[in-house]
């Protein structure tokens, strides 16, 4: 990718009010394999869901995203500082960075000139660590085939090009550095309806949808959904595969 498109501008709020959490149990991996915790960058923060359990380990937390509409959504934390710029565009000094974090961002990067910012700010044996989560599977077998149907069907020629990567889990991307094992993690959530409806008024593809077709999807989705969902506010346990690159930066 080599301009920026903002997928996610239009679907800010949705963004910073539904997406899901990345386990607990990443973040301390991820402090565990750096030997100083002074300063983290996190690339293409969106609305700062990963940039805020960061601060919980490192003293410092610079984090970047091209949307501005991005970062006016993104929730404030005293150790994080946020600001708009483009992904191979840090503004960070060189050799500064004791981690580098893309959450579920690296496909729609330039990775060749992310990669050459990388090896500027990162010090020496620093860590940088790209995660993406893939289709979720939701409790209850009607409900799921009914979104997953939704997910392919519906919205799926309005999904970006760049999408086979979450779908592959990272495994197709050019990643130059040293790589190290990262433990196997899923995500998970225990989401009520109207959760779960959130959540898929904030994907990209289903903003694309509305724009070409003046219509929400998800509109209709939520009428075939309520009678086999039962009970609105029963929560339905959600999981998502975690795919994590990690490597060292010498």
């Amino acid at each position: 990718m080599t301009g920026f498109s903002d997928h996610f501008g239009k679907v800010a709020d949705q963004y910073a009010d539904f997406r899901p959490r990345y386990p607990d149990a990443l973040y301390t991996w991820l402090a565990s394999q750096c030997s100083a915790h002074t300063l983290a960058w996190d690339d293409g923060c969106g609305s700062g869901q990963a940039s805020v359990a960061l601060a919980e380990h490192f003293d410092r937390v610079h984090a970047t995203d091209a949307s501005a509409d991005q970062i006016a959504h993104a929730e404030p934390h005293p150790r994080v500082r946020y600001a708009v710029a483009p992904a191979q565009q840090s503004g960070l000094p060189a050799a500064s960075a004791d981690l580098v974090t893309v959450a579920q961002a690296l496909h729609w990067f330039d990775l060749p000139a992310f990669y050459a910012e990388v090896r500027r700010v990162a010090r020496p044996g620093a860590l940088l660590a790209a995660w993406t989560y893939g289709v979720h599977h939701i409790e209850g077998g009607e409900v799921n085939a009914a979104v997953r149907h939704f997910y392919h069907k519906v919205v799926g020629p309005f999904w970006p090009p760049e999408r086979r990567h979450v779908e592959s889990g990272y495994r197709e991307l050019d990643f130059p550095f040293a790589r190290i094992d990262a433990p196997d993690l899923d995500m998970q959530a225990d989401w009520t309806l109207a959760q779960l409806l959130g959540y898929l008024r904030s994907w990209s593809a289903t903003a694309r949808y509305l724009a070409a077709n003046g219509k929400d999807p998800v509109d209709a989705l939520a009428q075939q959904l309520r009678p086999l969902w039962g009970d609105p506010e029963r929560r339905r346990e959600v999981r998502w595969p975690l795919g994590i690159l990690a490597g060292r930066v010498h």
